[in-house]
């Protein structure tokens, strides 16, 4: 069994031909060393916690019809015979025609931290995106929140994203606070959000404009002089 070294990994999956590909975090979070295993929906289904198989069919049965994203909270059983616990989200990708032509996404494997995670990821998220300043600080703070995750495995998100399109960590932050703020919330907030992780790249302009997003948190990190003054002497 290989032990995974990362905690968050992508993966494709075209219906029409029913082919996956993991990339080799996802592999190696099922416990397998890159490049010795080709995914198949009998392999995925076959490494789901026996308790969550039918709700993992239902979904994947849904991917292949109604082209809606998706995420969630499962478990996995790896080669090793161990638990792992996952955050899992998709969207639809398209093709050239504009045609629904698959699904793409990510894994977060959060078993080594899943209590604590549970327990404290929703207070310390609270906290973070109130009282930082930063932009990266404030989506992670939105990561944590919406996914549960903890600080870390938030921070891991985004570098992976950053590595995935060559685009720096600032940069997405900041593009992803912008699409954020137009989003009305509600049920469809959580779906919406893992559109915007997985395309915020693509919108990302030279120099992209940070807007002032007074719900969620300051996007500059400059106060006035005399502003700023006050606050040291506090």
């Amino acid at each position: 069994m290989v032990s995974p070294q990362h905690t968050v990994g992508s993966f494709r999956y075209w219906p029409r031909s029913d082919r996956w590909e993991w990339s080799d975090e996802v592999a190696a979070i099922h416990g397998y060393a890159p490049g010795t295993v080709q995914p198949t929906t009998e392999l995925i289904l076959k490494h789901k916690h026996p308790d969550d198989v039918a709700e993992i069919s239902a979904l994947l049965d849904l991917t292949k019809t109604a082209n809606v994203p998706f995420s969630g909270k499962y478990r996995i059983i790896d080669t090793g015979g161990r638990t792992r616990y996952v955050v899992v989200a998709g969207r639809t990708v398209y093709d050239e025609q504009g045609e629904p032509d698959g699904t793409e996404g990510f894994y977060i494997d959060m078993t080594d931290a899943w209590t604590t995670d549970m327990q404290s990821s929703a207070d310390e998220a609270v906290g973070k995106v109130v009282k930082s300043r930063a932009l990266i600080d404030q989506v992670k703070g939105m990561l944590m929140v919406v996914y549960g995750i903890s600080a870390e495995r938030a921070f891991d998100v985004l570098a992976w994203r950053s590595q995935s399109t060559n685009r720096k960590i600032s940069a997405l932050a900041s593009q992803i606070l912008v699409d954020v703020a137009e989003i009305d919330g509600g049920e469809e907030l959580r779906a919406a959000f893992d559109s915007i992780l997985l395309t915020a790249h693509e919108r990302i302009a030279e120099s992209p404009k940070i807007a002032k997003l007074n719900h969620i948190g300051e996007a500059t990190t400059h106060l006035p002089r005399k502003q700023e003054a006050s606050v040291r002497s506090q």
